[in-house]
C-alpha cells in the first residue's frame, strides 16, 4: 500500500482554501475514484493526469487508486489542481519521495502531453498559501511573474510535467521546447481568459489615455470631475446627446492616483479570478475602468452565473471607476443592486451553490438624458415629451441609489465659441491629476492615524465629532436637513464634498462657500454666494447643478 499528499488550493471568489491533495493505492482491480465534491472539470481530470503521466515518461499504478480532496465539503473546481493530483499519486507509487510533496503548494493544468497549462487566479491562490504558511508553490511558467507578487514565498515555474518530476527527484532537469510559430500567439495563454470576456475588460487598455483637454467647455462640470476623483464621490451626469457626458467619464480613471501596492495586489486578485488579466502584465498599478452597457443583467453587474458566483462588474472596477451610461434606460432593478456595494465597499451573491464575498470599493459614474428624447429644457431643443413621460423617465433612478450620489452636475451644450477655442487654455489630465494627487496626500496627512484614505470613507459621526468646519459654515446644510431637503446620509455626503473642496484649494477646514457649493451640487438650490473657490484656489462661476430626479428645487 502506498500514500501521499500534497496541496493545491480552491478558490470561492478571491478567497483561497488550502485543500490536501491525498493518494492511497491498494491492492484490486486497477481503478481511478476522485472524491471530495469536484465538479466536472475536475472529475475529467482523471483522464488527463493518466495521460500526462504516461506521456512524460512515468509509469502509471495498475492498482485501485483514490484521490481524497479534503476538506469534502468545500466545492472544488476548474482544472488548476491536475499537477498536486498528479504528483500525488506518483508519490503513492514511489516514483517521488512523498515527503518532498509534504511542503508543497502545486497549481496547474495538465496536457495529455504531460505540459502544464496556465490557469485563473493564481494570485489568490498563492495568498492563501502563503497565510496558511506555505513557503513553497510550483505553478505553471506563465504565471510565474504573477505568483511572485506575493512576499515570502519561493515559487518555481516549470514548462512540463517531466521537469517537474526531475526536479523532485534530483534528476537532471530536460529542456521543454515551446512548439509555437513565430508570430502567432501561445495558445497554452488561453487558458488565462474568459470567453466572451475580453482579455482586458475593465482595464485601461494600453497606456493611451484620454486627456482632460479634449473636453471643450463644461467648466463647472470639470470641477466636479476633479473634485469625484480627489475625494473619490460618486458623481452623476445629467445632459442632452452630444453635451460631454461620456468624454467626461472616460478621462476619469486618468485623474486618479495610481494604485497603492495593497490596492495593486486587490485589483490584479479580481482580474485574475475573472480571466481578464492580460497576459504579459501581472500587476495591475493603474485603476481599472468598466463601462457597462445599459442592458447588463443584475448577474453580470453585481457577480453571480452558473454554480459558485464569479465576479461582477462592481468587482472588476474595485479601486477605480465603473461607468453606467444612458443610466435612465438601465433596469431600475439592476441600478438598485449597486445601493449595498456602494455603502458597503463590497458585495456578497449567495447562489445554491455557495456564497461568495467579493470587493467592490469603486467610484461611480452615471449619466443620463433629461427625457426620453434628450431635449428637454434644452434652447430651441423642440421636446415633445410628455410630462408624465418625464417623471417616468427620471424615476427609473430611484432615491436610495441617488441619495448616495454626492456629485450631480448639469451638463449644458457646448457653444460654439468653446468649441472652436478648443485647447487654448483648456487644463490637461496631468496638470489637473497633480491637484488632485496633492489633494489626496492633504486628506492622507489629516487621516493617518485612522483606517481612512479619502474623505468619502470617513463615517459622518467623525466629521461632526472630530473634525469641525469653519464657525456657521454648516449652518445652510442644517436647514435643509430640518426642511426635507437632506437626508441624514445626505448632510455627512455634503460635510465629505466640503472637505475635498478645501484640500484641493489648500485649506486647513472648509469654509461657508465650501459647504455652499457642495449644497449646491446636492440639492439643486442655487446658494447665495455668487462665487465659490475653485481648485487650486482659483475664482471660478458658481456652477450650474442638476436637481434631483426626484423633487424640485423651489424657486
Amino acid at each position: 500500500m502506498g500514500f501521499a499528499r500534497t496541496c493545491s488550493v480552491a478558490l470561492v471568489g478571491v478567497e483561497g482554501v488550502v485543500v490536501e491533495v491525498q493518494a492511497d493505492l491498494e491492492p484490486g482491480v486497477a481503478a481511478f475514484t476522485l472524491v471530495g465534491l469536484p465538479d466536472k472539470s475536475l472529475i475529467e481530470s482523471r483522464e488527463r493526469v493518466r495521460a500526462a503521466v504516461v506521456n512524460s515518461g512515468a509509469e502509471w499504478p495498475q492498482k485501485k487508486l483514490t484521490v481524497g480532496l479534503s476538506p469534502a465539503s468545500v466545492p472544488k473546481g476548474g482544472s488548476g489542481f491536475d499537477l498536486a493530483v498528479a504528483c500525488a499519486v506518483l508519490g503513492a507509487a514511489e516514483r517521488l519521495d512523498p515527503r518532498e510533496l509534504t511542503d508543497l503548494m502545486m497549481i496547474g493544468e495538465l496536457g495529455l502531453d504531460g505540459r502544464v497549462r496556465p490557469v485563473r487566479g493564481v494570485l489568490p491562490a498563492v495568498l492563501a498559501a502563503a497565510d496558511a504558511g506555505y513557503r513553497q508553490v510550483v505553478v505553471p511558467e506563465q504565471t510565474a511573474a504573477e505568483a511572485s507578487l506575493v512576499p515570502g514565498v519561493s515559487v518555481l515555474g516549470i514548462r512540463s510535467l517531466r521537469q517537474l518530476i526531475a526536479v523532485l527527484a534530483d534528476e537532471p532537469v530536460p529542456d521543454e521546447e515551446e512548439p509555437r510559430e513565430e508570430g502567432r500567439p501561445d495558445p497554452l495563454l488561453a487558458g488565462l481568459v474568459v470567453p466572451g470576456t475580453g482579455a482586458g475588460a475593465g482595464l485601461p487598455a494600453g497606456d493611451h489615455t484620454p486627456d482632460l483637454a479634449d473636453v471643450a467647455g463644461q467648466h463647472s462640470a470639470r470641477r466636479a470631475l476633479e473634485v469625484a476623483a480627489a475625494g473619490r464621490h460618486h458623481i452623476f451626469f445629467k445632459g442632452p446627446p452630444g453635451a460631454g457626458k461620456t468624454m467626461l467619464a472616460e478621462r476619469l480613471p486618468g485623474l486618479l492616483p495610481p494604485l497603492s501596492s495593497k490596492e495593486s495586489l486587490e485589483v490584479t486578485a479580481v482580474h485574475s479570478v475573472a480571466g481578464t488579466l492580460p497576459p504579459g502584465g501581472p500587476l495591475v498599478h493603474r485603476p481599472p475602468y468598466c463601462a457597462p452597457h445599459h442592458s447588463a443583467t443584475m448577474a453580470s453587474l453585481v457577480g453571480g452565473g452558473t454554480g459558485l458566483p464569479r465576479p461582477g462588474a462592481v468587482s472588476l472596477a474595485h479601486h477605480g471607476v465603473l461607468f453606467v451610461d444612458e443610466a435612465a434606460e438601465c433596469s431600475p432593478r439592476v441600478l438598485d443592486a449597486l445601493r449595498q456595494p456602494l455603502e458597503s465597499g463590497h458585495v456578497v451573491v449567495a447562489r445554491a451553490a455557495g456564497m461568495m464575498r467579493m470587493p467592490a470599493r469603486f467610484l461611480l459614474a452615471l449619466a443620463a438624458n433629461p427625457c426620453p428624447c434628450g431635449r428637454h429644457g434644452t434652447t430651441g431643443g423642440g421636446c415633445e415629451c410628455r410630462p408624465s413621460s418625464i417623471r417616468r423617465y427620471r424615476a427609473r433612478l430611484s432615491g436610495p441609489l441617488m441619495d448616495r450620489v454626492d456629485l450631480r452636475i448639469a451638463v449644458e451644450p457646448v457653444a460654439r465659441s468653446e468649441l472652436v477655442a478648443l485647447g487654448r487654455g483648456a487644463e490637461a489630465t496631468a496638470t489637473v491629476a497633480a491637484r488632485v494627487q496633492a489633494a489626496r496626500e492633504r486628506a492622507a496627512a489629516r487621516l493617518a492615524d485612522t483606517p481612512w484614505q479619502t474623505n468619502s470613507e470617513v463615517p459622518g459621526h467623525e466629521l461632526r465629532t472630530r473634525w469641525h468646519v469653519q464657525p456657521g459654515a454648516l449652518a445652510p446644510a442644517e436647514r435643509d436637513l430640518e426642511c426635507g431637503l437632506l437626508t441624514a446620509r445626505g448632510l455627512d455626503r455634503v460635510l465629505r464634498v466640503a472637505w475635498t473642496a478645501a484640500d484641493l484649494a489648500g485649506r486647513d477646514r472648509p469654509t461657508l462657500d465650501d459647504v455652499n457649493w457642495a449644497l449646491e451640487l446636492r440639492t439643486g438650490v442655487r446658494r447665495g454666494a455668487p462665487t465659490a473657490a475653485g481648485a487650486g484656489g482659483r475664482t471660478r462661476k458658481t456652477p450650474t447643478a442638476t436637481t434631483s430626479p426626484h423633487r424640485q428645487a423651489p424657486r
